[in-house]
C-alpha cells in the first residue's frame, strides 16, 4: 500500500513539473519579418473582365476573436450570438478598378460600414452587383455594391441567418434576392452545463452497420439536438435591392436553395428529423421540394432518410434520387440521379448511374438522358445538342468524360477515358461563359469548344488552350505558354477578339494580372501588386529531381539560403517538409508538378522561413505510396516512407548542400503521421515535428485518409502503420502541435497527447504544444507566431546545434 502510494506521488510530482508555464511568443526578426505582414488584396473579376474586385484582409484573427463563444454541432461551428460561422474569415475592405479603359484608378469602394466584416459574397446575375454580408456584433445584414457606382449600400435590417448555406439568392431579374432571416420568434438557446441530467444517453443497434469516420462535432444530447435545430431554422424572405422585404416561407430548417435559371421556381432542402448522434447535418434526413416564385408549393421531389448506413467503400451512395440540379442551359429543367447497383460499389454493374431529367411541375420519373460506367460526378452544359459528363471511380482513380446529346438516347462518346492521377494527360477544363439566364455554360464559336489545362509535363509546365470540335471531338493546341522563367496562369479566352487573360509571375516577381493577344503576345497589365517578402527575393530556389531505390521519379523543391555561395558548398542543415499521397500506378505517382517559377509565398506553416536561419529546405519533396493492381498503398506504407525519405536526402547530400547529420523533418494532419512513422522506423532525421496529426490508427477503425478497408479487414496494416503502436522505438526528439479545438475527422486532439504520454512513459524526448481555441488549420497571430517559435527553438537545439 505505501509503495502505491509513493508511486502515485511521485506520478503527481512529475506531470505537475511537465507542465510549463509559458505565454505566447513571437518567433525571432528574421522570420518575423517575413510572417507579419501586409497582405496583398484577393482579386476577383465579372465574366466579361469589366471589373476587376480587390479585396483586403488581414492575415490572421486574434485569439480573443478565437475566444468568442462557439457551439459545436452535427459538424458546424457556430457563433450563437452573431449567427454565422465562428471559423469564418472576413475581408475589411473592397476596391474596384473599371477595366473598360486605360486609367489605371482603383477606387475605394463608398458606403461600406465601418470596421467591416464581409463574407459570403454573391454576384447578381447580370454581373453589376455583388450582394454580401456584414457581420456586427448584433448579427448579420445584407449589403450591395454597385459596380457601375462603386458604392455599398445595406439593403435592409433584417438579421441574416449564417449559419448554414445558402444565405443569399438572386432571382434572375438582379433586383431581388432570396435569403434566410433569424425568425422572430426564436427562442433561447439551452446552457447544457446548466441542465440537470433526466437519465443516461443510450444507442442501441438492430445489426445494422454504421461504418462512419470518426466525425468531430457530432450532437451529443437533447440540448445539442434543441440548440441545432434553433440555429438552422430560418425564415426565407423576398428582398428588392431597395430594400423592399416580404415574407416567403415560414421558419423551417432549411440548408440548399437553388433558383431556376429563368427565375420561376425554387428548389428548397430541408433538414428533417431524426437527428444523429453519429454524423454530421449533411446525413440528417432532408426534404428537396419546388416552388414557385411566388411561393406556392409545386412538388416533392424526394425525401430522404437519416444517412448512418451505407454499403462499405469510397464509391457507395444512398439509394433513390440524388443530386438535383437545375440544367443551366434550359429556363427550368431539373437533373437527377439515380445508382444502377443500388449505391453499393461491391455489385457488378455495366452502368453505375442513370441521370434523369425532369420538367415541370415535376413530378413522377425523369426523361433518361445518360448512363455513366462509373460514379457520375457532373455536367457542363452547352446547348439542347451538346454537353460533356464526367465519372470518377476512386479504386482505380479512373475517370471518363462523355460528349452527349441530352435531346436524344444516342450512346455518349467518351472522348477522355485516364487516371485522375495522370497529370501529363490531363485534358484541361472547358472554358464557360454566361447565356441569356446569365449561367455558365459551355463557351462555343462556330462549333469550337475550347479547353484551357495546366500543361504538366516531363520538360516542365506550360498551360494551354486547345480547341475542341464539337462534331468531330478533335482538339488542335491554339497557344500554349512559352515562359521558360516564368509563370503564366490562363484564366479566360476570347476566341472572337483572341485576347486571354491570364497571371503572370516568376519566382522573384510577385503574380500580376495582365491581358494577352493570341498571336502577337502583346501584354496590357491590369494589376500592380508588389512582393511583401523581398528579403527572401534573391533566395536560391531549384526543382529537384531524383530517384527512389526502386527507380520511381521523386522530386522536391529545394531552397537554399540568400548569398549561398553554390560552388563552396558550405554543408548546411536541411528541414524536408512532405506530404504523402497514395497512388494505383507509378506512372502517375512519378510525375513531378513542381514549378521552380512559381512566387515563393510562404504561409504559416511554411519552413521556407528558415532559409533566413541558416537552412537549406526541400519543400513539398515527393513521398507517393504506391500500390498497384491488388495490391493496396498501404500494404508496404512504412517501407515507401523510409525509402521516399532516404531518396530526398541522398539527393540533395550529392548535390553537396547539406550536413545529413543535420536533417529534420516535418508535417501537418498526414504529414505529421508521416513524421512519426519516419521516426520510428529509421535513423535518418536528427529532429522531426508533427502538427496536428493522428498516430493511433485504431482510433479510426472505419477507414482513414485513403485507407476504405476497416481495421477489422486489415488489422496488420492498423497495427504496423500506427507510431502510436511502435513508440517504444523512438530515439529522434519530436515536437509535438495540435490544436486544441481540432475538428477534422480522426484528428482529435486526444491523438497527440495519448502519443505524448506513450513517449514520455518510455523516456523519449518530446515536446507537446496544445494551442487553446485553435481548429485543424490555425487561425489566431498569437498562435501562428508562437507556432513558429516552438519550432526554430526545436531546430536550434537539436539540427542547427546538434550535439557530435
Amino acid at each position: 500500500m505505501t509503495r502505491l502510494i509513493i508511486i502515485s506521488f511521485l506520478f503527481s510530482i512529475s506531470f505537475c513539473y511537465s507542465q510549463e508555464n509559458i505565454s505566447y511568443q513571437k518567433p525571432p526578426k528574421e522570420i518575423l519579418d517575413l510572417v507579419d505582414f501586409e497582405r496583398p488584396p484577393s482579386v476577383i473579376f465579372d465574366d466579361n473582365k469589366d471589373y476587376l474586385v480587390f479585396l483586403f484582409s488581414n492575415n490572421y484573427k486574434s485569439i480573443e476573436e478565437l475566444s468568442d463563444k462557439e457551439l459545436r454541432l452535427a459538424g458546424l461551428r457556430i457563433n450563437p450570438k452573431t449567427n454565422i460561422g465562428s471559423r469564418v474569415s472576413f475581408y475589411n475592405n473592397i476596391k474596384i478598378k473599371s477595366l473598360k479603359n486605360d486609367s489605371g484608378v482603383v477606387s475605394q469602394i463608398s458606403g461600406l460600414p465601418k470596421n467591416p466584416k464581409i463574407s459570403n459574397l454573391n454576384w447578381s446575375p447580370d454581373q453589376n452587383k455583388i450582394a454580401f454580408t456584414n457581420t456586427t456584433e448584433n448579427g448579420v445584414n445584407l449589403w450591395i455594391l454597385d459596380l457601375n457606382s462603386a458604392r455599398a449600400k445595406k439593403v435592409s435590417e433584417l438579421k441574416l441567418n449564417a449559419n448554414i448555406g445558402s444565405v443569399i439568392n438572386w432571382f434572375s431579374d438582379s433586383n431581388s434576392l432570396l435569403i434566410k432571416v433569424i425568425p422572430e420568434e426564436k427562442t433561447e438557446l439551452i446552457n447544457s452545463g446548466s441542465v440537470v441530467p433526466v437519465g443516461p444517453k443510450v444507442s442501441t443497434n438492430f445489426g445494422e452497420k454504421a461504418q462512419n469516420r470518426t466525425y468531430q462535432d457530432l450532437l451529443k444530447n437533447k440540448v445539442d439536438e434543441y440548440n441545432f435545430q434553433q440555429l438552422v431554422t430560418s425564415d426565407l424572405f423576398i428582398v428588392s435591392i431597395n430594400g423592399i422585404a416580404k415574407k416567403w416561407l415560414d421558419s423551417n430548417m432549411f440548408t440548399n436553395i437553388s433558383i431556376s435559371p429563368d427565375g420561376n421556381y425554387v428548389m428548397v432542402t430541408k433538414i428533417n428529423k431524426p437527428f444523429s448522434y453519429l454524423v454530421t447535418y449533411r446525413s440528417f434526413p432532408t426534404s428537396v421540394d419546388v416552388y414557385s416564385k411566388d411561393a406556392k408549393f409545386i412538388s416533392n421531389l424526394v425525401n430522404v432518410p437519416l444517412i448512418e448506413e451505407l454499403p462499405k467503400g469510397f464509391m457507395s451512395v444512398r439509394k433513390g434520387k440524388r443530386g438535383f440540379s437545375w440544367r443551366s442551359d434550359k429556363p427550368s429543367v431539373l437533373t437527377y440521379v439515380v445508382a444502377l447497383d443500388g449505391g453499393d460499389p461491391q455489385k457488378n454493374s455495366e452502368y453505375r448511374d442513370e441521370i434523369f431529367e425532369i420538367n415541370a411541375p415535376y413530378k413522377g420519373k425523369g426523361k433518361s438522358i445518360l448512363k455513366t460506367i462509373n460514379r457520375f460526378r457532373g455536367i457542363d452544359w452547352g446547348n439542347s445538342n451538346f454537353a460533356i459528363a464526367y465519372d470518377y471511380w476512386w479504386n482505380t482513380r479512373n475517370e471518363k468524360t462523355y460528349v452527349f446529346n441530352p435531346s436524344t438516347n444516342k450512346k455518349p462518346k467518351i472522348i477522355f477515358d485516364r487516371n485522375y492521377q495522370d497529370s501529363y494527360s490531363d485534358p484541361g477544363s472547358f472554358i464557360s461563359e454566361r447565356n441569356k439566364f446569365n449561367k455558365n455554360i459551355i463557351k462555343i464559336n462556330s462549333g469550337k469548344a475550347f479547353l484551357i489545362g495546366d500543361g504538366f509535363s516531363d520538360s516542365g509546365q506550360f498551360p494551354f488552350i486547345d480547341e475542341f470540335d464539337t462534331k468531330s471531338f478533335e482538339k488542335k493546341r491554339l497557344y500554349q505558354s512559352s515562359y521558360l522563367d516564368k509563370y503564366e496562369s490562363i484564366y479566360d479566352f476570347d476566341p472572337i477578339s483572341k485576347e486571354l487573360f491570364v497571371r503572370i509571375e516568376s519566382s522573384v516577381d510577385f503574380p500580376n494580372y495582365f491581358f494577352k493577344t493570341l498571336y502577337t503576345n502583346n501584354l496590357r497589365k491590369i494589376t500592380s501588386f508588389e512582393s511583401p517578402f523581398e528579403k527572401i527575393k534573391d533566395a536560391y530556389k531549384e526543382v529537384v529531381k531524383y530517384k527512389r531505390s526502386d527507380g520511381l521519379e521523386l522530386s522536391g523543391i529545394l531552397y537554399l539560403p540568400v548569398n549561398y555561395d553554390l560552388k563552396s558548398k558550405e554543408k548546411l542543415p536541411m528541414i524536408l517538409w512532405a506530404y504523402p499521397r497514395e497512388f494505383k500506378d507509378r506512372k502517375s505517382a512519378g510525375q513531378s508538378t513542381k514549378n521552380s517559377n512559381r512566387f515563393t509565398y510562404p504561409y504559416y506553416g511554411s519552413m521556407v522561413y528558415w532559409i533566413t536561419k541558416g537552412y537549406a529546405v526541400l519543400d513539398d519533396a515527393s513521398f507517393p505510396i504506391v500500390g498497384e493492381d491488388n495490391i493496396e498503398p498501404n500494404d508496404s506504407f512504412r517501407n515507401q516512407l523510409v525509402d521516399n525519405a532516404k531518396a530526398a536526402i541522398d539527393a540533395v547530400d550529392k548535390l553537396g548542400f547539406i550536413d545529413r547529420k543535420r536533417v529534420a523533418v516535418g508535417g501537418h494532419s498526414y504529414g505529421a503521421f508521416m513524421v512519426a512513422n519516419l521516426l520510428s522506423h529509421s535513423n535518418l532525421f536528427a529532429a522531426g515535428i508533427a502538427r496536428s496529426g493522428a498516430y493511433n490508427r485504431t482510433l479510426t477503425p472505419f477507414g482513414f485518409q485513403s485507407e476504405e478497408r476497416s481495421y477489422w479487414d486489415a488489422p496488420d496494416v492498423y497495427y504496423s502503420m500506427s507510431p502510436f503502436m511502435h513508440s517504444d522505438k523512438m530515439k529522434t526528439p519530436l515536437l509535438l502541435i495540435h490544436g486544441e479545438d481540432d475538428n477534422n475527422s480522426g484528428t482529435y486532439p486526444m491523438q497527440s497527447e495519448r502519443y505524448f504520454n506513450a513517449l514520455k512513459g518510455l523516456g523519449a524526448t518530446v515536446r507537446l504544444v496544445m494551442l487553446p481555441k485553435e481548429s485543424h488549420g490555425y487561425k489566431s497571430k498569437e498562435s501562428i507566431f508562437h507556432v513558429l517559435w516552438e519550432q526554430d527553438k526545436w531546430l536550434d537545439k537539436y539540427v542547427m546545434n546538434k550535439e557530435k
